[in-house]
């Protein structure tokens, strides 16, 4: 480069621009040029300059213990220019990253040429002093910001992500990406889940880790928000403050109401408005540098919907896998302060750990550990006994019976329950039954199978839907034939049975077995089934030949889930159980991987081989007993112990984790309309009506009016409830399909007391009948007959715990005052009363 070319380039890119045409000249004439390989040091720190060096060309960096020094240069710039203006030491280490070109002038000659030109030295003297000036307003301004962040700084990040769960992996992809840009972030989830940590992996695994990273609790800002946004000609805020670094906003939505929008501004334009105390003016908008990360346990739709990025933090209850790993961190870490032996985790305590839901997450977990390990001996490892916690509602007020009576364990998982009762006796006594409904006598005096039908099976299975729920159709006939259906045709025509329909059948479904039921019930009044054996007989077969149609064309019980009368009366009924069959959340999510118990399997440890649940239900996710026919299919197939036989308040989901169906309800007022159709001539003679029942076309409008009209009271009562709610804004009036399971006892109870009578009237003869029914003489034989008085007594007695109990349940699933459900408490004494009247009173 030519002198004229070098000194327009010293003019116009270097840091001597502002001198004089002459002394640029003379300088030029001075510069040697230096090719200096990579690597090199050039300029060592803290010592007498050799001399000026100008980049030409090439990657230069300067390295210093004052963080400020460390520079990378940029072609035009002069190294250690100052020092040698100053006559002091040189400021860094300076040292070529690859082949640089430099000019030099050595320092005597550079100090000899500036002695010549006292301007140099006088035009450097007021850069430096107006330097010095910047820096002395940069360093109060640095102490102020100092100031205002250290209250909320945050150092470091406590911890990762710990686990190899699925949710686990997930949440740090999601932190990783969330790193790699400045875009704003939500993090959004449960309590205890160290949410703040995560902004903090954030910020620290980002290019912009160095910056400063301030957390600011929203419960805490000023209603203002001065101290976020600063104050016009005052006193910095937060935002401000925090310069390029990261600011973490947590606890949004407890967030003064009124700096939302402001809030939604500074995520949307990246921008805010200092607050100013007079109202004459509106400050100018400031631009905000910091990367915002906002922490919220609620959704706020006013704000999320501005943010960039949303990170929804998995609760530890789905994370149950992980916990293994997320225990022994926390031992680890804990003995580690306290300087203890660091004991094991057993997996008895594991187990139970992992059965626990733990509502306050991470943070509880931590506490739990800790209060463990504070109740060790020396030289112990945490066993299940000083591990505890509060119940999860899904836990609490149960008692597994299957670990308090190990050989009732033993026996449902045998070969008996059910499956050997089911095809050495159910199948063939059913048959048995059947043929006798159609070639014995066809009175209930004279043939033991109708006896049995009705004066046995309806008192018995109502008796046993209170203590075991379904258990009926675990040993159903009908499904067995379906079953052995099913088996048949899959050996005679091999195929692959079709999939459920179940967006149809959920939809549907429910209606089907309705309109089945009330046909059912209507054949019953009008053709007189309980005394006519053929016509029960054709009852039995056509639900058994719905089952086997089904069976043969679909996998698994369809019928059984979906359209069977009998089982959807079961599972209705089934839901005020005081057992239950659910599983371990926690070890399901966290030990199976292969949901045998589900899908069906080859054996696996203590797990028998099964072919999965008949009904497509999930002990560990099942929240209602209408989806368990206690087949116990699952509890065979678990191998990690996991399925619980649970004694439970009665009923209890129906006010937990209870869902309303309205063709439950349905069905519901169907079977309390039908205890009244079971007594037409009973309410002819109480209302002194003559019907003329027997003629066929009015017995059959009328059973269908019979059939609907009782629920027309509730119906009523759900009116009155409806206009309290509109006066009275204390008051929530539920939807009609929520409240009116509770008259759920009362319907059972109305059906038992009618079947009473045939079960303690007609029950005790079936000695006599079965004599009867082959043609024999069983006078002689003993009966056991109850009383009217007795029969009376118990059918009271019925009405009076199904009343109290449907008060108690309905107060349960409304949780509101007396009062205000009054309507529905004098509905269910009237309903009660009036069923009274027709059965007891006759």
């Amino acid at each position: 480069m030519s002198f004229p070319d070098l000194a327009n380039f010293l003019q116009e890119r270097t840091a001597l621009s502002g001198l004089s045409t002459e002394f640029l000249t003379e300088i030029a004439e001075l510069l040697e040029t230096k090719t200096i390989a990579g690597d090199r040091t050039i300029i060592k720190e803290n010592e007498a300059p050799e001399g000026l060096y100008i980049l030409e060309s090439g990657h230069l960096e300067s390295n210093s213990q004052i963080p400020s020094r460390n520079l990378s240069f940029l072609p035009g710039s002069a190294l250690n220019l100052y020092a040698l203006l100053l006559d002091k030491d040189t400021e860094y280490t300076a040292k070529t990253k690859d082949e640089c070109q430099l000019w030099f002038v050595a320092a005597d000659k550079f100090k000899e040429l500036v002695a010549r030109y006292p301007e140099v030295t006088q035009n450097f003297s007021q850069q430096l002093a107006t330097e010095v000036k910047e820096l002395s307003e940069q360093l109060v301004f640095e102490q102020e910001r100092q100031q205002i962040l250290r209250p909320y700084l945050v150092s470091r990040a406590r911890r990762g992500i710990i686990g190899r769960s699925r949710y686990a992996v997930r949440l740090r992809s999601q932190i990783k990406e969330a790193a790699t840009n400045r875009d704003s972030v939500l993090i959004f989830g449960e309590p205890g889940l160290e949410k703040d940590n995560i902004a903090a992996l954030i910020h620290f695994g980002s290019s912009d880790r160095r910056q400063p990273i301030a957390q600011l609790d929203c419960a805490k800002i000023q209603a203002s928000g001065a101290d976020l946004f600063g104050r016009s000609g005052g006193k910095p805020g937060l935002i401000e403050a925090v310069g390029s670094g990261t600011l973490v906003l947590n606890n949004v939505e407890q967030l003064p109401p009124e700096l939302l929008p402001a809030i939604a501004k500074l995520l949307k334009t990246k921008t805010y408005t200092p607050i100013d105390r007079s109202s004459e003016k509106t400050p100018a908008p400031k631009q905000s540098q910091a990367r915002i990360i906002l922490i919220s346990e609620k959704n706020i739709s006013q704000i999320n919907s501005e943010v960039d990025t949303s990170i929804k933090v998995p609760p530890l209850r789905v994370r149950k896998a992980d916990l293994d790993e997320q225990i022994k961190y926390y031992v680890n870490l804990i003995g580690k302060e306290k300087s203890s032996k660091k004991p094991l985790l057993t997996s008895e305590a594991l187990r139970k750990l992992q059965a626990y839901d733990f509502p306050n997450n991470l943070r509880e977990l931590e506490s739990t550990v800790e209060r463990a390990l504070t109740q060790l001996q020396e030289n112990e490892n945490i066993t299940e006994e000083v591990v505890w916690q509060s119940q999860s509602r899904k836990k609490q007020n149960r008692l597994n019976l299957l670990d308090k009576y190990p050989k009732l364990r033993h026996f449902l998982r045998s070969d008996w329950y059910p499956d050997r009762i089911n095809y050495w006796f159910t199948a063939a006594f059913f048959a048995f039954i059947v043929a006798v409904l159609f070639l014995a006598p066809q009175n209930r005096q004279q043939n033991f199978a109708l006896n049995i039908f009705w004066a046995w099976w309806w008192p018995l299975v109502l008796l046993g839907f209170p203590f075991l729920g379904r258990i009926w159709c675990a040993f159903c006939p009908f499904m067995i034939y379906g079953e052995i259906t099913q088996k048949i045709s899959l050996y005679l025509f091999p195929r692959k049975l079709k999939k459920w329909p179940r967006q149809t059948a959920e939809k549907w479904g429910g209606w089907f077995l309705f309109g089945l039921f009330a046909l059912i019930l209507l054949w019953e009044e009008l053709w007189d089934l309980p005394n006519t054996a053929y016509l029960s007989a054709w009852l039995l077969l056509i639900i058994t030949a719905g089952a086997m149609i089904c069976s043969a064309i679909f996998e698994r019980r369809l019928w059984c889930r979906y359209l069977c009368p009998i089982g959807g009366m079961n599972g209705m009924f089934a839901k005020l159980s005081m057992t239950e069959l659910r599983a371990q959340q926690g070890t399901c999510s966290a030990e199976c991987t292969t949901y045998q118990c589900y899908r069906g399997g080859p054996q696996k440890g203590e797990g028998m081989a099964t072919g999965g649940c008949p009904l497509y239900s999930h002990p560990a996710q099942m929240e209602d007993n209408r989806d368990c026919v206690l087949c116990m299919t699952c509890l065979k197939a678990c191998p990690h112990r996991s399925v619980e036989f649970n004694l439970r308040p009665p009923g209890i989901e129906l006010w937990t984790s209870h869902t309303a169906r309205s063709y439950e309800v349905a069905l519901l007022f169907l079977l309390l309309n039908a205890v009244f159709l079971h007594h037409l001539p009973e309410i002819e003679a109480r209302l002194n009506l003559n019907l003329h029942l027997d003629r066929f076309t009015n017995h059959g409008l009328i059973a269908i009016v019979v059939l609907f009209l009782p629920a027309i009271l509730p119906l009523l009562a759900q009116g009155f409830m409806r206009e309290i709610a509109l006066v009275n804004n204390n008051f929530k009036a539920y939807s009609f399909i929520e409240l009116a399971y509770g008259y759920l006892p009362l319907v059972l109870a109305g059906n038992l007391a009618h079947y009473l009578r045939l079960g303690l009237s007609e029950g005790g003869k079936i000695l006599p009948v079965t004599m009867a029914t082959f043609g024999l003489n069983g006078a002689n034989l003993p009966i056991l007959v109850a009383h009217p008085a007795v029969i009376a007594f118990l059918q009271g007695t019925s009405f009076i715990f199904g009343v109290l109990l449907s008060i108690l349940l309905t107060q349960q699933i409304a949780r509101q005052p007396l009062k205000f459900l009054l309507p529905q408490h004098l509905t269910s004494i009237v309903l009660a009363i009036a069923m009274w009247q027709v059965i007891v009173g006759f």
